[in-house]
């Protein structure tokens, strides 16, 4: 078995082999254009046996990884925190060059078993990037909001109410009379921010029906959780992928962030706040926790009787997101389990 390590660039990437005691048998650095891939599959066809370990294979080196996947060659992602770490044991220091980066990321590959096989992109990168793109015209929608508001607290005495939106906008520009250029051309910009605002309320519209089109057809049971909607729902899907790459509920949690770190030392048994995993996905599950708190259920069940036994509301919370994150868990698994049984 020949172990391939890409560093990947802009410009470039440089590939280094190794055989399965760690040894480099060879390199070479590949100008990126439209025929990288082929000159790659050139250098290594005498190497049939063969796996491919790409670091940052959902970043740079997304189109390379995507170009062998769907080819049938076996392709792991290697985080750039585990190369990093490699180079520093191997050098001492943190001096580096893209042969060396190369080398170590096929090193990792070959003493880690549980990288991340990179799958051809389906419709969870659709629902990520769907998603991703929400969140764009939503902070877009804010500020052009914010800017009205802005325009419109100088144009009408006492302003606006906060809860604007393009029609009570548009109703309350109806009155406006300006007196002096100054209020002309503050009266012109607000009717901008009004026609920037109705642009973006459409294309959020459009968004979401496609978003919803896209949960359709994955057939996810995800959107019959309470406070879970469809862009969550998309949300979770997208930076989740397969979930099959979680062998329990407990390697999901600490995914999610949900799960607390233990800070035990010594007869001293103590857990502190995980602050890191998926902050996407965290953020996901403090909204259904927050929903599911307000509006009654079986989740504000169990958050009363965590108060109950002693804990604060912010404990109560993130226990409760930690047993959101075993459900949505589950769910994924039997729509997994599902999906097969429909493939079948």
């Amino acid at each position: 078995m020949i172990l391939i390590g890409v560093d990947p660039h802009k410009s470039s990437h440089t590939a280094v082999a190794v055989d399965t005691a760690g040894h480099q048998v060879g390199e070479r650095r590949f100008t990126v254009n439209a025929g990288t891939f082929r000159q790659l599959m050139c250098w290594c066809a005498h190497w049939p046996d063969r796996r491919f370990a790409i670091e940052g294979a959902r970043g740079l080196g997304r189109t390379l990884a995507q170009q062998l996947a769907p080819a049938g060659e076996s392709v792991v992602d290697v985080p750039s925190t585990l190369s990093a770490r490699a180079r520093l044991l191997a050098t001492g220091g943190d001096r580096k060059t893209d042969a060396n980066d190369a080398r170590h990321v096929a090193q990792v590959a070959l003493f880690h078993n549980d990288l991340r096989p990179v799958e051809p992109e389906d419709q969870t990168t659709i629902l990520r990037l769907l998603t991703e793109r929400h969140d764009d015209l939503v902070h877009e929608r804010t500020r052009v909001l914010h800017r009205l508001h802005a325009v419109l607290r100088d144009l009408l005495p006492g302003g606006v109410p906060t809860c604007l939106s393009a029609d009570k906008a548009a109703a309350a520009m109806k009155g406006i009379r300006p007196v002096t250029a100054t209020d002309a051309c503050r009266r012109d910009i607000a009717r901008d921010l009004l026609a920037d605002l109705r642009r973006l309320d459409r294309r959020v519209t459009d968004n979401e029906a496609e978003m919803r089109d896209t949960i359709a057809a994955t057939r996810t049971m995800l959107t019959a959780l309470p406070g879970l909607g469809t862009v969550l729902a998309a949300k979770v899907i997208g930076h989740v992928g397969g979930v099959s790459r979680f062998p329990t509920e407990h390697h999901f949690a600490s995914y999610t962030g949900s799960a607390p770190l233990d800070a035990s030392s010594g007869n001293n048994i103590r857990h502190r706040l995980n602050t890191g995993g998926n902050r996407a996905l965290n953020s996901v599950l403090h909204i259904i926790a927050i929903c599911q708190i307000r509006n009654g259920g079986r989740g504000q069940d169990y958050y009363l009787r965590k108060i109950a036994e002693g804990k604060t509301p912010a404990e109560a919370r993130r226990a409760l997101k930690r047993r959101l994150s075993n459900v949505v868990y589950r769910i994924m698994r039997r729509d997994q389990r599902n999906q097969l049984a429909r493939a079948t």
